[in-house]
């Protein structure tokens, strides 16, 4: 079909995205500049301000609109997030440098995810330019602090009601990337997860006589290797969890025996997994290692209720959302879209399980994501950007066109 977003305005757009530096916490030239790029382009652009001041301090914004049209008719969030990971090391690209090479555009954050949200913007874009007439709304977020521990950009937006009253979500995240599947790729859900950390307490003694103390950091390796031992449940579509330990401290004085030592584990759910789940297996992991001393387990604290994890969901795929979204990629790309799971979490989640939104996840193709040479596949982005454009006047205009001005109906998750 013929595109609705050309190849050189994706590359131009993507190119500043890129150039720009905006790790989680200092998105701010990221957020001006889409603003900017929205007041320009005559798209309603606000700023959405909000703040955590219990844990990380950080004061932020996100950048939001609405498009809405003369009827009643489904209202449609688009979410993408502006910040990206640190520039790690071993990066034998220009990090911030937008390089080209091929199909290639390297980049921090080329892939993860600001492909995304240049394909949302030029989709918005195209849109408001051809849809002289629609029903329903479409409502953008492109958020802060995706990348950072709380997501806080998206829950600003869930608690300050930006979320209220929409019908469905579309992430721009880039699932075929994710997933390690051809591009087009429809993701219909993801894993959840927590953190949480394990103290343990001993008792301190001489180094030349251990045997009169309890050695906590001994003690804490035994409960790690046993619940690495821990049986996962699985799920048909999501599969099981998993279980990464992320650090382990403890001692460090000299000739002395450690009396305290700790670890942190960050713990992917499938569906059905709960807190509860997770501390039931931690509980029955330190029974199994038999150690002596105390041992503690906690969850992160959160700044937020409902921004302390992450919970699993599923979209069923005869959803009618689902359905038209992935008729609208096969138009577009001429190929067959493959269902498939983030095996991690995101903002996401927060939609899907905090809003209550069927919540589908599409995006670019790439590689290297949150690592040295991170570049994206343009054409899969172009093909991103006309891919939603397509679903936007297929649910918003063509049933205008039909006279059928009315919300359509969607699974409750």
């Amino acid at each position: 079909m013929e595109p609705f977003v050309s190849r050189d305005e994706m590359i131009a757009l993507l190119s500043d995205l890129v150039r720009i530096y905006s790790p989680y916490f200092r998105e701010k030239d990221a957020v001006e500049y889409t603003y900017a790029w929205l007041k320009e382009n005559d798209l309603p652009a606000e700023l959405h301000h909000f703040s955590e001041d219990k844990i990380t301090r950080f004061h932020g914004a996100n950048v939001v609109g609405r498009l809405s049209g003369d009827g009643n008719g489904p209202t449609v969030l688009l979410n993408g997030h502006l910040d990206t990971v640190e520039i790690c090391e071993g990066w034998t690209k220009d990090p911030l440098g937008a390089e080209l090479i091929g199909d290639r555009m390297y980049g921090v954050g080329a892939l993860d995810m600001k492909a995304g949200c240049a394909a949302m913007l030029l989709a918005l874009r195209a849109f408001a330019k051809s849809a002289k007439r629609f029903c329903g709304s479409v409502v953008y977020a492109l958020v802060s602090d995706e990348e950072g521990p709380y997501g806080l950009g998206t829950d600003a937006l869930i608690r300050d009601g930006l979320t209220d009253g929409v019908d469905v979500a579309i992430v721009l995240e880039p699932s075929s990337a994710f997933t390690d599947n051809a591009f087009p790729t429809l993701c219909l859900g993801a894993r959840g997860g927590w953190k949480y950390t394990v103290t343990v307490r001993g008792k301190a003694s001489h180094g030349a006589t251990p045997e009169k103390g309890i050695n906590a950091v001994s003690e804490a390796a035994k409960i790690v290797l046993e619940i690495e031992k821990s049986e996962l449940r699985g799920h048909e579509r999501l599969g099981p969890g998993s279980i990464c330990v992320l650090e382990f401290h403890g001692g460090g004085y000299p000739l002395s025996v450690p009396d305290v030592a700790s670890f942190s584990v960050f713990r992917h759910t499938t569906l059905g997994e709960t807190k509860d789940d997770i501390r039931r297996e931690v509980e029955e992991a330190i029974s199994r290692a038999g150690i002596r001393g105390e041992a503690l387990m906690a969850f992160r604290e959160a700044p937020n209720e409902g921004c302390d994890g992450f919970e699993a969901y599923v979209v069923p795929p005869d959803d009618p959302y689902a359905v038209s979204f992935k008729e609208s990629a096969s138009s577009v790309t001429g190929k067959p879209v493959s269902l498939s799971y983030f095996n991690s979490l995101g903002d996401f989640n927060y939609l899907a399980t905090r809003a209550k939104l069927p919540t589908l996840i599409f995006g670019p193709s790439g590689g290297n994501y949150h690592s040295p040479d991170e570049y994206v596949e343009v054409e899969s982005a172009l093909q991103t950007a006309n891919t939603l454009y397509h679903f936007l006047e297929r649910i918003l205009c063509e049933q205008k066109e039909r006279g059928e001005e009315k919300r359509w109906e969607h699974y409750t998750l």
